[in-house]
C-alpha cells in the first residue's frame, strides 16, 4: 500500500487531509518562547487571533524538525510493509528537508524494500495547497505515484504565486525573502510585491503605493502570466485579511468577467510568521512563474 503525506506549511487543514487520505506533518513555530505544533496543540487554527497577537507587537520564529520527528513519522509505515508518497513545501526555503533525508536515508538500510516519493511543490502555504489538492485528485482517479511524479515535474513551474505584505518587520525578521535589503517597504503606504521563484524561494519584485495599487499589481500578473486560467482554480491567501482577499478576488473577477474559480485560503501560522497580517497573494495556473 502506499501512504500519503504533506504538511501544514502547504495550508491543507486536517478536514482536507482526511478527505484526499494525507497524513499531516506539523511544521512548528515558537511564541514569546513556547513552540507550537499546528493540529497537534490545537485542533483549529484562529487565524484571527493568531495574527492579532502579530499585530500587537509578538516576533514568531520557525524551527526545523529534527531527525527524529520525522523518523517517528516514517518508520511505522514502512515497518507495516507501506510506501511512503510526501508531497511538502519549497527545500528552497529550509534545512529541515536536509534532515528529513537523513532519516529516510536510516529507513532505506533498515526497510531496503520500501520505497519514498519525495515530491517539491517549490512553494509554500497558497502555492503549495494548490499543487497538493492537484495531486489529491489524481490519486483520487487512481494514478500511480510515477505517474503523478511525472506530472509535478513537468507542471510545478506552471504554478505561480505574487502577493504583498503590509508589514516588512516580518520578512526582515525572517530572513525569507531574497532582494528586500535597502527597499523603501517599511514606508507608511508602500506594499512590497513578492513572488515564488523557479529555485522555491520568495522573491522581491517590486513596490506599490498603497493597497489598491497592490492589488491591481497582483491582477495584472495573473492576466499577464495566465494559462487558461478559467480552466483551473485560483487560489487567494491571506493572513486574517477576509476583506482584502474579497477584494482581489472581486478584481478578478471583474478583469476575467466572473468566469474564475475563485477559493479564498487563510494561511498556515508558520508559513504566516514570515509574513505577518494583512498579507494577501494569489495563486494561478501561468505560462511561467
Amino acid at each position: 500500500m502506499l501512504r500519503l503525506f504533506t504538511d501544514t506549511d502547504t495550508d491543507i487543514t486536517p478536514a482536507l487531509a482526511e478527505e484526499y487520505g494525507f497524513t499531516l506533518i506539523s511544521m512548528p513555530y515558537a511564541v514569546e518562547g513556547k513552540t507550537v505544533y499546528p493540529y497537534e496543540d490545537f485542533e483549529v487554527f484562529d487565524d484571527h487571533a493568531f495574527y492579532d497577537q502579530l499585530r500587537n507587537g509578538v516576533l514568531p520564529n520557525t524551527s526545523a524538525l529534527s531527525r527524529e520527528q520525522y523518523l517517528l513519522y516514517f518508520e511505522p509505515v514502512f515497518a507495516a510493509g507501506d510506501d511512503i508518497f510526501y508531497i511538502h513545501f519549497s527545500r528552497g526555503m529550509t534545512a529541515t528537508f536536509d534532515v528529513m533525508d537523513q532519516a529516510v536515508e536510516m529507513l532505506r538500510k533498515r526497510y531496503p524494500e520500501r520505497r519514498f516519493y519525495d515530491v517539491d511543490t517549490k512553494g509554500v502555504t497558497t502555492l503549495s495547497y494548490a499543487i497538493v489538492r492537484a495531486v489529491g485528485e489524481q490519486f483520487r482517479v487512481g494514478r500511480s505515484p510515477r505517474e503523478i511524479m511525472d506530472w509535478v515535474a513537468s507542471e510545478v513551474d506552471h504554478y505561480a504565486m505574487y502577493l504583498f505584505a503590509d508589514d516588512l518587520k516580518f520578512f526582515r525578521h525572517s530572513g525569507r525573502v531574497t532582494g528586500l535589503a535597502g527597499t523603501m517597504g517599511s514606508l507608511l503606504g508602500i506594499r512590497p510585491i513578492i513572488c515564488m521563484n523557479q529555485e522555491g524561494k520568495l522573491v522581491f519584485v517590486g513596490k506599490e503605493k498603497g493597497r489598491q495599487k497592490a492589488i491591481e499589481r497582483l491582477v495584472a500578473y495573473v492576466e499577464e502570466l495566465g494559462d487558461n486560467v478559467a480552466r483551473h482554480p485560483v487560489y487567494i491567501g491571506h493572513t486574517d485579511a477576509p476583506e482584502i482577499a474579497q477584494e482581489l478576488a472581486d478584481a478578478l473577477q471583474q478583469r476575467f468577467d466572473g468566469r474564475l474559480k475563485l477559493e479564498l485560503v487563510p494561511v498556515n501560522p508558520t508559513a504566516g510568521s514570515h509574513c505577518g497580517p494583512n498579507g494577501v497573494g494569489v495563486c494561478f495556473h501561468a505560462k511561467h512563474r
